[in-house]
């Protein structure tokens, strides 16, 4: 079993240095804490790299009512491990992995022993009630710290810890088959991986964009066809036609048409934060057996699968990198809509 002290210099640093809002909609400030005593069962990762994903925005201005200040953002971290509880075996000081969304859950509940982490009553997320990894260190419990497979670009890979996994995860849960016909819903952070892996997947894959100029992109990224979610008329063709449609916005759309698109037992999956409620006419779904559903990340073996899978097919998000000591300017960048299609931190803290 491995020890924190195996090593002198991968031993449990007394100070993280790191980016914190103070309050809601708060710019970032440098900020040094005490993380306390490493825990049996934490694993603590020196952090290279971090994504930004919206949620981090959303914690940031507490936009979903939970969040909890001083808020230390960032839940794509990939390093390398620097310390482990004494309880931890499976892992080794100087190993590649990733934390993303979780960061912790209790292992008792009927969830934590189905198998559905991600789905425990007592999960920590990473950035609520937890200092995340805009930071030069990270820790989270051992079942969370996800080994990367070789091969796989450490410089790129953070975002596929949260938003990667959050659109592989549907393909894996509701047996998706490679004659499957899917269709994306938003060419952005969550959809342009989601094109991506439904291509790779083996799947037919229709990408739907209010944004023309993302047609070329789409196209390359794997989709099939792109047609303009904006068009009733491009949508209504697309009636029964969906086994799959995976809505990755955040914002209300034409549902009913949405739902019309869906073929005989097809299933609208939002994964996307969408804030208004979803109006949807019972016999919308009941005619035709079709389903409405949602999910958050995945749980620590979806990760890994997705993690491999994105390794052997070269699946990568696109990103922009800034020094973590520019992260007000990179979140002013997200902020202004203009990324393509995720920024990564690169840690500078030495």
């Amino acid at each position: 079993m491995e020890q924190s002290q195996s090593k002198p210099d991968s031993v449990s640093s007394r100070f993280f240095r790191s980016w914190v809002a103070p309050a809601a909609g708060q710019v970032l400030e440098s900020y040094e804490f005490d993380p306390g005593e490493l825990g049996e069962d934490e694993v603590e990762v020196a952090v290279r790299h971090c994504g930004i994903c919206h949620s981090d925005l959303s914690i940031i201005n507490n936009e979903w009512g939970m969040s909890r200040y001083p808020v230390v953002p960032g839940h794509e971290a990939v390093g390398h491990i620097v310390a482990l509880g004494r309880h931890v075996s499976g892992l080794h000081i100087g190993q590649r992995v990733g934390v993303g969304w979780s960061a912790s859950s209790c292992m008792h509940c009927r969830a934590c022993l189905s198998g559905d982490l991600h789905l425990c009553a007592s999960m920590i997320p990473t950035i609520i009630g937890h200092h995340g990894a805009f930071a030069d260190r990270v820790r989270a419990s051992w079942q969370w710290v996800i080994p990367l497979p070789d091969g796989l670009d450490m410089a790129e890979a953070g975002p596929l810890l949260c938003g990667g996994v959050t659109v592989f995860s549907p393909l894996l849960t509701y047996n998706i088959s490679p004659t499957s016909r899917i269709g994306v819903v938003g060419i952005g952070g969550l959809g342009h991986m989601a094109l991506q892996f439904a291509a790779a997947w083996g799947c037919e894959v229709v990408a739907l964009t209010s944004n023309e100029s993302k047609t070329k992109e789409a196209m390359l990224l794997g989709a099939h066809r792109v047609v303009s979610s904006a068009d009733t008329t491009a949508v209504a063709a697309l009636a029964g036609y969906f086994d799959l449609l995976l809505v990755t916005v955040n914002v209300s759309l034409d549902w009913p048409a949405m739902i019309a698109t869906l073929a005989p037992k097809g299933r609208m999956h939002i994964v996307g934060a969408v804030m208004r409620p979803v109006p949807v006419a019972a016999f919308s779904l009941i005619m035709a057996q079709r389903s409405i559903s949602g999910s958050p990340v995945g749980n620590p073996v979806t990760m890994s699968t997705m993690l491999e899978f994105a390794a052997r097919h070269n699946i990568m998000p696109q990103t922009e990198h800034f020094p973590m000591r520019k992260v007000n300017d990179a979140l002013a960048h997200l902020r202004a809509g203009k990324v393509r299609y995720r920024i990564v931190l690169d840690a500078d803290f030495t």
